[in-house]
C-alpha cells in the first residue's frame, strides 16, 4: 500500500531535492509530490506519495526525512487511493461531465482529493441539520454551522480535526481528518475555490 508523507522544509532551492534523496536511500520510491503550501515565513510544506520497498518500514522514512536539517515530517499514513493524488484539476474535469448532477457526485470525491478520512453535505433545517450525502467513514450526527467561508471547525472529541465550507445558501460540506494533519490556510482556500466551481458547474 502506498505511505502518504507531509513533509515541513525550508523554501528554498535544493531542499525538495535533499528530501527526495533522503527518502530514495531510505528505501522509499516517490511516486508523487504536490505542493501544499508556501508560507511567507520561508517554509513550504509538501505531500509525498510513495511506495516502500519489500520490508522496509515507514519509520526508516521519516527518520531519514527529519534527520535533514531544517525538514519535519508532520504526518505519514498509509494511503489506500490507488497510488495516486486525486489532484484539483481531476476534480473539475470529472465534475465537468456529470453537468446540472455534480454536486451529487462532489463528496465522494473529497476524501482522495483532500486526504480527509470523510466528508459529508448538510442541507439546514428547522432542527438543524440533515446529511444529504456522506462518504462511509462519515459520524451519524453532524452539526450544522454557518459558514461564509472555508474554515477549521471546533472538534467533538481530541482525534478528529474539522473543517467546513459553504456550498449554496442552504447547504455546506464538511469534512474530517482523524489524528491530523491540522488544516491549512492553504487548502481551505482550494477547498473553497473547489466548491465554488462545483456549484458554477452544475448550474451551467
Amino acid at each position: 500500500m502506498p505511505l502518504l508523507i507531509r513533509v515541513e522544509l525550508p523554501d528554498i532551492p535544493g531542499s525538495l531535492g535533499r528530501v527526495a534523496t533522503a527518502i530514495g536511500e531510505a528505501g522509499g520510491d516517490i511516486e508523487a509530490i504536490e505542493i501544499v503550501a508556501h508560507r511567507s515565513d520561508g517554509w513550504a510544506v509538501d505531500d509525498v506519495l510513495m511506495e516502500m520497498a519489500p520490508g522496509v518500514m515507514p519509520d526508516s522514512v521519516v527518520s531519514a526525512c527529519n534527520a535533514l536539517d531544517g525538514v519535519e515530517v508532520l504526518w505519514v499514513s498509509r494511503y489506500a487511493a490507488g497510488g495516486n493524488l486525486f489532484l484539483d484539476l481531476e476534480v473539475v474535469e470529472e465534475l465537468t461531465t456529470h453537468g446540472a448532477s455534480a454536486l451529487d457526485h462532489l463528496v465522494g470525491m473529497l476524501p482522495v482529493t483532500f486526504r480527509v478520512d470523510w466528508a459529508a453535505r448538510l442541507r439546514r433545517t428547522p432542527a438543524g441539520a440533515e446529511i444529504v450525502q456522506a462518504t462511509e467513514a462519515a459520524p451519524a450526527r453532524i452539526d450544522w454551522a454557518d459558514l461564509t467561508q472555508a474554515r477549521t471547525l471546533p472538534g467533538v472529541d481530541d482525534v478528529t480535526l474539522y473543517c467546513g465550507a459553504p456550498l449554496t445558501e442552504d447547504e455546506i460540506v464538511v469534512m474530517g481528518r482523524d489524528g491530523g494533519p491540522e488544516f491549512l490556510d492553504s487548502e481551505l482556500a482550494r477547498i473553497g475555490h473547489l466548491l465554488g466551481l462545483a456549484v458554477s458547474i452544475s448550474r451551467s
